[in-house]
C-alpha cells in the first residue's frame, strides 16, 4: 500500500441537498477530485488531457453526514496495482475531529484514448503508483 495524498477543502452550498447534509453524489465529486489531484502531481502533469486512466467502478460507504461549512479532508492511496488496472482508496474526514464521513474504493483501467481500450500499466507507472 502507498502513502496517503491528501486535499483539504470547504463544503460548498451546492454541495448540500434539501435536508442540509452533502448530498450522496457529491462524494464522488470529492473523490474525483483527489483522485485528479494525486495523478497529476504525482506524474507532473499541466493537463487533464494527460490522464490517461478511466473509471471502471466506484463505491462509496456513507458513514455520517457532512454539513454545508464543514472543513474536509479527502485522502487517496493505491492499494493494489494488476496488469491493466489498479485500486484507489479514499476516506473522506473531517478536518477538526477525524471523524469519518465517508470511505470510497475506485478502479481505474490505463487507458489508450487514441485506441480507445486499457493497456498494460508500465512498469515505472506501476512502481510510482506503489511507491507513493
Amino acid at each position: 500500500m502507498s502513502d496517503r495524498f491528501t486535499i483539504s477543502f470547504t463544503v460548498r452550498f451546492r454541495d448540500v441537498d434539501a435536508i442540509g447534509h452533502v448530498n450522496n453524489a457529491v462524494y464522488f465529486t470529492y473523490m474525483e477530485q483527489a483522485r485528479t489531484e494525486y495523478w497529476m502531481r504525482l506524474f507532473g502533469l499541466e493537463s487533464l488531457n494527460q490522464i490517461s486512466f478511466i473509471v471502471a467502478r466506484a463505491e462509496c460507504d456513507f458513514k455520517k453526514p457532512a454539513h454545508f461549512g464543514d472543513e474536509i479532508e479527502v485522502s487517496i492511496w493505491t492499494s493494489s496495482v494488476g496488469n491493466t488496472s489498479f485500486v484507489w482508496e479514499y476516506e473522506i474526514r473531517n478536518a477538526k475531529d477525524s471523524d469519518l464521513f465517508a470511505k470510497g474504493k475506485t478502479i481505474q483501467v490505463y487507458f489508450d484514448y487514441r485506441l480507445r481500450k486499457g493497456i498494460p500499466i508500465p512498469a515505472e507507472i506501476s512502481k510510482k503508483l506503489l511507491s507513493q
